[in-house]
């Protein structure tokens, strides 16, 4: 591969990476609280009137005593998203330790797309040949696969996908459903505690259209709070060096400056670029920047001491671990699968996903086949990973309204203004509703 390609793949990634981590910030929901844990309900959802009659004496990959699910993700280019497999490994090793589900071992396939639409294809088709369900992959090529899920639609698919099509699938099912738009409880948090600022905000954005519609319906939900961007321009995925972006942000007079389009070693870059200028506007980061190599690829504490933050997920890194017990069982079991291994959001998708599964493949009845796991997926209507992630709704495919704050101080994500984990919220604000653009 030469160099032009890698860098181009790269670029992609950073941009993947972006509009996946916003997708966990991201709902349709309008209700003005939430605040119910994951269970499963007779809520609405896709219902069997979906499921093909043949799904329900399809018994591939399951037997008494195991469950075979298959993981297809992109593995190539450096392991992008080895995380969702890592992730979803994890979770399996932690079920199969208590005995499985139903006395289920579950065994994991793992599948590597290689980064391309005919990778992915195949892979989907070895798991619909296969297994009894796909768990936990991550692609960017999962279109491709999607198409295969469209013709087989008694085939579960319990994973978080980034294609729009294969979201809106009856036998698709994810724990972070992909919706458009953002809360309006950060943004009016942000507007009361800097009403002088906000009417000049900046944000730069990925020059690819999955990234500039995920940033519209951030910015449509923005301008209806009362928030004005005075800077936001589309910049080449490649690009690593934004100090002319910054002189241009100075330039405009940004007070705010939004990084929720950039990922952790993009938003690195734009802190060191902030420090090198002389430049501190307020920044807001976000889950698309969470990560433990955030401070330390910025340059240190000092560049991103005083940046508030906003994301529906815990702090699942591990600085929850004392209040979400679900927090340290998910980093134990990821070191046991992977010794060493850097969790990230991935990871989470990958756990996530396979305690879906798993929770549905326990509803499914003591002889499931493929569609009486789909009847199970349809009925869970609330689910958060014991409290890993805020609340969303695999079935109808939204996510809450619930979220986090915190700041960074010392080069350490706090909470900040967070009610206690004992509260009936668990340790979310779920308060204002989610502002979906028209068009979603």
């Amino acid at each position: 591969m030469d160099s032009t390609t890698w860098r181009t793949r790269l670029g992609a990634v950073g941009l993947v990476v972006a509009v996946a981590t916003t997708a966990v910030a991201c709902g349709s929901t309008n209700s003005s609280s939430t605040t119910t844990t994951s269970g499963s309900g007779s809520g609405s959802g896709t219902g069997t009137s979906a499921i093909p009659s043949s799904a329900f004496s399809d018994h591939t990959g399951i037997t008494a005593t195991s469950v075979r699910v298959a993981n297809v993700s992109t593995l190539a280019v450096g392991g992008l998203f080895k995380g969702a497999l890592v992730g979803t490994e994890a979770y399996a090793d932690y079920v199969n330790s208590t005995g499985g589900v139903n006395g289920r071992k579950i065994t994991v396939d793992s599948a590597d797309d290689d980064f391309s639409g005919a990778g992915n294809k195949q892979a989907t088709q070895n798991a619909i040949t296969n297994d009894f369900a796909l768990v936990g992959g991550f692609s960017l090529q999962d279109n491709f696969g999607g198409l295969l899920l469209a013709a087989n639609p008694g085939m579960p698919d319990v994973s978080v996908v980034l294609d729009q099509a294969t979201n809106k699938l009856p036998n698709v099912f994810s724990a972070v459903p992909l919706n458009g738009g953002y809360e309006e409880g950060p943004l009016q948090y942000y507007k009361e505690k800097f009403p002088k600022d906000v009417d000049a905000v900046g944000t730069v954005v990925s020059d690819q259209a999955s990234a500039m519609t995920d940033w519209a319906g951030q910015k449509y939900a923005m301008e209806k709070v009362g928030f004005k961007i005075v800077y936001d321009p589309s910049v080449p995925v490649t690009q690593t060096d934004y100090t002319q972006n910054v002189i241009a942000m100075k330039n405009a007079g940004v007070k705010i400056l939004f990084l929720s389009q950039l990922p952790q070693n993009y938003a690195s870059a734009m802190l060191k670029d902030l420090q090198q200028q002389d430049f501190h506007p307020q920044v807001i980061l976000s889950s698309a920047n969470y990560s433990n190599d955030l401070v330390p690829a910025s340059g240190g504490a000092a560049a991103v001491d005083g940046a508030l933050f906003d994301q529906n997920t815990s702090l699942f890194l591990g600085q929850d671990a004392s209040l979400i017990p679900a927090v340290g069982l998910f980093n134990k079991w990821v070191q046991q699968a992977s010794p060493g291994f850097k969790t990230d959001l991935f990871t989470l998708y990958g756990w996530l996903s396979a305690e879906l599964f798993s929770q549905a493949l326990k509803n499914a009845g003591s002889d499931p086949s493929r569609g009486s796991l789909l009847s199970a997926l349809s009925k869970i209507t609330s689910f958060s990973g014991d409290n890993i992630i805020g609340p969303n709704d695999p079935a109808a495919k939204t996510v809450g309204n619930c979220y986090l704050l915190g700041r960074m101080v010392d080069g350490q994500y706090q909470r900040l203004d967070d009610p206690p984990v004992t509260s009936d919220t668990f340790g979310y604000r779920c308060n204002y509703r989610y502002i979906t653009p028209p068009a979603s």
